[in-house]
């Protein structure tokens, strides 16, 4: 491709919020040495930044390979992220025919990687070993709405759970500097946002990498300071290592939301063991008192495993039990994804695909009601929302209570601009969401039901 022609470029961003950030670094450096991001399918450079955490992710990575090679004519198409580093070469003999097989950390690369496609003959492979190149702060162009942003604190993970694949394509845990990530939160306060989501595979564990010691409360200190910023949110804690020091961070800072998303993955010993994760039901409980007798409005979220190989009865009833005692506002479960070289895909005691499926079926209707109580708890008091959308008479946002895309939404009756927050009188409570009225609004309560609108989803 000539200089002088237009350079288009289409990025497809599969998987979680860590692969929305590269995604918006990659754009960013694009854009940098004059390329416009489009999502023509006619562009003449597409990016697929893969997912490779799950086998239905590698399958839907596959898919959209194929696609895009089937469409590419003239231009180029990139392979990036976390399946082209689990995978290798054995992708480009799964979904052949992409000029380029990306691993992670490369984001600060792709004017070169870009320069490269298209001045080679031969398909570029490159899956070295991790070694995250942390990109210009500057560099990052932003996508969604402006107001909420994710800002990776750490890249990698060091806990070796028998079921995870991460560690194997990510690498291990590697922080980024502390100065960066104050720049990087201003930066992003200038373009808009007023939520920082900092995430990583273990927030916990910041810092220790590069200081020696866990850092957590120093980088929260800090961020606290960061002009424009209302809310931080954190995702996500680990276990043991939700320490004394950042409960009291957690507690004190005015910016740092009260929401604790503590994936716990289990609760009996022996199933935790054949994970390789810590501690037991009973510290788990233990912990959450702790953490509800320091900040008592804290929403408590955990994700569970279910049908673990070797998982009895027995086992899975004292996840139940522990479910109806803890009392958590959320509660997410998957069943156990058998994965390739993981130590888990070898154990015995594979729980049949039946047995998964009930189990979490029970899992979920535990929690249903516990959640709804939860909610319903709320019912007169007033909680303060960011605002999402606004549309005929509704607006939808999040409270502290709700991280993006995976909890719930407050509906209320009233009108303010998106991007703002308000705050909300709660007239009722379901499962997942909070309805009411703006403050100093006078509710209809004849319909309390929101029309549907574009962004949330609706009212279930």
């Amino acid at each position: 491709m000539a200089d002088e022609a237009p350079k288009r470029v289409r990025i497809i961003t599969l998987g979680c919020a860590k692969n929305d950030v590269d995604s918006e670094e990659i754009a960013g450096v694009l854009q940098g040495q004059g390329w416009e991001v489009t999502a023509d399918e006619s562009a003449d450079l597409t990016v697929i930044n893969t997912c490779g955490f799950l086998e239905a992710a590698k399958r839907e990575s596959i898919e959209q390979i194929k696609k895009a090679v089937a469409e590419k004519g003239g231009g180029r198409v990139v392979v990036a992220g976390c399946l082209s580093q689990r995978m290798g070469e054995e992708l480009t003999r799964m979904a052949p025919g992409a000029d380029a097989y990306i691993g992670v950390g490369q984001m600060a690369r792709f004017g070169d990687i870009a320069k490269d496609v298209f001045g080679r003959g031969e398909q570029l492979i490159d899956v070295e070993p991790p070694h995250h190149r942390w990109a210009d702060v500057q560099t990052r162009t932003r996508a969604g709405q402006p107001w909420s942003a994710y800002l990776k604190i750490s890249e990698g993970c060091d806990h070796r759970c028998t079921f995870c694949t991460i560690p194997s394509f990510r690498g291990g845990h590697d922080s980024k500097p502390i100065e960066r990530v104050i720049q990087e939160a201003n930066h992003l306060a200038k373009t808009g946002a007023k939520e920082l989501c900092l995430i990583a595979q273990d927030v916990t564990q910041y810092g220790y990498d590069l200081y020696r010691e866990f850092t957590l409360p120093k980088l929260l200190k800090e961020l606290n300071q960061v002009d424009g910023i209302d809310w931080i949110r954190l995702l996500y804690f680990y276990p043991n290592r939700l320490t004394d020091e950042v409960i009291e961070a957690v507690a004190g800072l005015d910016k740092v939301l009260p929401y604790i998303d503590i994936p716990l993955q289990h609760v009996h010993p022996e199933t935790l063991r054949r994970m390789k994760r810590p501690w037991d039901g009973d510290r788990y409980l233990r912990l959450f008192e702790k953490v509800r007798k320091a900040i008592p409005e804290a929403c408590i979220r955990t994700t569970f495993i279910v049908g673990f190989p070797g998982e009895t009865d027995s086992e899975f009833q004292a996840m139940i039990d522990f479910v109806q005692e803890a009392k958590l506002d959320r509660v997410g479960a998957f069943t156990f994804s058998r994965e390739p070289g993981t130590p888990a895909h070898d154990m015995p005691g594979q729980v049949p695909f039946r047995v998964k499926q009930q189990r979490y079926d029970r899992l979920m209707r535990t929690q249903r009601s516990i959640s709804l109580a939860k909610n319903q708890d709320w019912v007169g008091r007033p909680i303060r929302i960011l605002v999402e959308e606004s549309r005929e008479g509704w607006v939808a946002g999040r409270s502290f209570r709700d991280a993006p895309e995976i909890d719930g939404w407050v509906y209320a009756q009233g009108t303010v601009e998106p991007g703002s927050f308000a705050e909300v009188i709660v007239i009722e409570g379901r499962e997942h969401d909070l309805y009411g009225h703006l403050k100093g609004v006078e509710p209809n309560r004849r319909s309390l039901v929101p029309l549907q609108m574009a962004g949330p989803k609706a009212a279930q």
